[in-house]
């Protein structure tokens, strides 16, 4: 590095990207009250939005994983940059050039390494846009496009390019433009041959996969000709910014439709993305050259926000691998809590091949909702066995049913469970209901772990394997403490009368009640889906909360708050808001003891960095403390 960064420049940089702007790249925020915004935290898997960010103050935080600090905070956490990078790529969206204190200013060549391979990927998708545009070479590309549907504006709009078929051309080029060979090379851009660095991708078509900031850092790029033995779609090897288990292509387009819409769609390649984002398909993406998985549901997790209305919609092929891939799906279903569906084309053409046979109009049909996967899981499952005999619709029961009890929604997980009955010709359809319902019951009392164990020397081991309740440490119930007496009362608000202290309560952590009892009823309301969307329908919302309660303590818990009167005689938000402050103020006041005895033990010869972020964080609790008590739930 050149040198450190002027900090008034690091301040201009701060003042300059709004925090909001800056978090909105990668999770849908919404109003959180007191001109604060929620969202999911991207930094820990969380059901409820627990992630607050404050505009005015250019700060965020997560209640539930503790995590916090300002732009340059959120960027470096989640980009995973230096503080020079960081301060350096917000700088460049912003337009300030950078003074740095022991060298002047920093050349290109020192920057940080991160900053330097997406400034190739960058470069190199400019280049492959302008082969395409004008080679002579590229007509190959241009017609391929052309067969299937796709113009040249669709082609500039997602970025696609041509890649020469010789040896070194991209090499080359990005040496001329300053990068090094060692670069190259970690980019993925190129590859070692016999006399130095070649390009990875030559006479391929090639289309830029971007990260959710929109930033480039790799490329799909396909087989054009007959005489390339490479496989048909090769992709950028895994890099310090490529990791294609967490990238979807198209996200970058798509991010704000999917956020708007709650909606998203799954498809399975690069043509399939822009076919159905030219039929105004807007929310499709895909997944670059992997299967989708866990890391792919936490990027759309953070833009639907989880919300009972979100849709995933997965387009397959209707072959044996375009089943087999839709199985996998089923596999994580549960993780969102989206409904999830799946779309087949007619014949088994993708969208792609659709559009060309049917136009836009017949795309955009197929991704309405059809089958949910669940349906399509069981329906493949039974299909294996004859049902013409008892045996084997035993054995298909015996499949099937597990994959039911893990549908979290109780009332779903019954209806879907009269249909298994019904696809399986079982008459007795309590039968079926009620191995389901003892599945599920088995598989949460032992934490998730699936059914219980079959034998009796088992079965007396089982209470053993119970996943405890997540509660903090604290002192027993007290009814004439304070802050247990409100706890108590927050905790029959949010069950008697969800709609006045939503959406607040759902962003309260588990930590917060400092009695184990309420704490594990707190979980159990996040664990049932939150409070907001029992504001519908009350009932089926305590149902859900006691079913979802981890055993009978509990369970009895939740029954004896939900029918214990309110301690007011008028209920109203108000007073709602009252006990939601009083919650809150607690919380941040025990935390701000804590921060305090640790600067105490700290002392002054503490590291600079760590106590500057002990005492920023200090500093916003005191100042969220302070906001609490002057203007009550409206800072909440």
């Amino acid at each position: 590095m050149a040198g450190r960064i002027n900090d008034e420049d690091v301040k201009a940089v701060r003042d300059a990207v709004p925090i909001d702007a800056v978090v909105s790249e990668y999770l849908q925020l919404r109003n959180a009250g007191g001109g604060n915004l929620k969202g999911l935290c991207p930094f820990h898997d969380e059901k409820s939005p627990s992630f607050q960010v404050s505009p005015s103050r250019g700060l965020f935080h997560c209640f539930g994983c503790q995590e916090g600090g300002d732009t340059i905070t959120f960027v470096m956490k989640i980009d995973h940059l230096s503080f020079s990078e960081t301060v350096e790529r917000l700088a460049a969206q912003a337009g300030i050039t950078l003074r740095y204190e022991e060298g002047g200013y920093n050349p290109s060549h020192q920057r940080g390494e991160r900053i330097r391979l997406v400034e190739a990927h960058k470069t190199a998708a400019q280049f492959y846009v302008e082969q395409l545009d004008s080679s002579a070479e590229a007509e190959i590309g241009r017609k391929f496009l052309a067969e299937r549907g796709f113009d040249q504006a669709a082609a500039a709009h997602f970025g696609v390019g041509y890649s020469p078929a010789g040896w070194d051309h991209l090499t080359r080029y990005l040496r001329g433009k300053g990068f090094s060979d060692k670069e190259l090379l970690l980019s993925g851009l190129s590859q070692e041959g016999r006399r130095g660095p070649i390009d990875r991708f030559r006479g391929r078509l090639m289309w830029p996969i971007r990260d959710i900031g929109g930033e480039v850092v790799g490329f799909g790029a396909r087989k054009l000709r007959d005489d390339d033995n490479g496989p048909k779609y090769l992709n950028t090897p895994e890099t310090a910014i490529y990791k294609k288990s967490q990238v979807l292509y198209g996200i970058d387009l798509a991010k704000k439709d999917i956020a708007k819409a709650s909606r998203a769609v799954v498809v399975e390649g690069y043509t399939d993305v822009m076919a159905c984002h030219l039929a105004g398909v807007t929310t499709a993406i895909a997944t670059c050259g992997t299967a989708f998985g866990g890391d792919h549901i936490k990027i759309l997790r953070r833009l639907l926000m989880d919300n009972g209305s979100a849709r995933v919609i997965f387009t397959f092929d209707g072959d044996a691998a375009g089943q087999k891939a839709a199985l996998r799906a089923f596999e994580d279903d549960q993780k969102f809590a989206a409904e999830t569906y799946i779309a087949i084309a007619p014949d088994g053409m993708d969208p792609c091949d659709l559009r060309l046979a049917k136009g836009d109009e017949a795309v955009a049909d197929l991704v309405e909702p059809r089958t949910p996967l669940f349906e399509f899981a069981l329906r493949q499952i039974v299909s294996r066995y004859d049902l013409e005999t008892p045996a084997g619709r035993a054995a298909a029961l015996d499949e099937a049913a597990p994959i039911v009890a893990r549908i979290k929604n109780s009332a779903t997980q019954h209806e879907v469970a009269v249909q298994l009955a019904g696809m399986l010709g079982i008459l007795d359809i309590q039968f079926v209901v009620k191995r389901v319902a003892q599945l599920a019951r088995w598989a949460r009392d032992r934490g998730g772990r699936g059914p219980a164990p079959a034998t009796a020397a088992a079965q007396q081991r089982a209470p053993q394997s119970y996943a405890p309740v997540r509660a903090p440490s604290g002192p027993a119930l007290n009814l004439r403490s304070p802050a247990h007496r409100t706890e108590r009362e927050l905790l029959k608000l949010a069950l008697q009368y969800p709609e006045l202290v939503s959406p607040a309560f759902d962003a309260y952590g588990v930590d917060e009640f400092t009695a184990p009892p309420y704490a594990a009823v707190r979980q159990t309301i996040e664990e049932a889906g939150g409070a907001e969307p029992g504001a519908q329908d009350t009932s089926a919302y305590l149902a859900r909360v006691r079913e979802a309660a981890p055993d009978d303590v509990v369970r009895a818990m939740v029954t004896e708050l939900a029918v214990e009167p309110i301690l007011r005689r008028t209920v109203d938000e108000i007073y709602a808001g009252s006990q939601l402050v009083q919650v809150r103020l607690r919380a941040v006041d025990r935390r701000i003891r804590e921060i305090q005895g640790t600067l105490t033990r700290l002392g002054p010869h503490a590291d600079p960095a760590h106590l500057a972020a002990v005492q920023n964080e200090l500093w916003v609790l005191q100042q969220y403390g302070r906001a609490l008590r002057e203007r009550g739930a409206d800072a909440l």
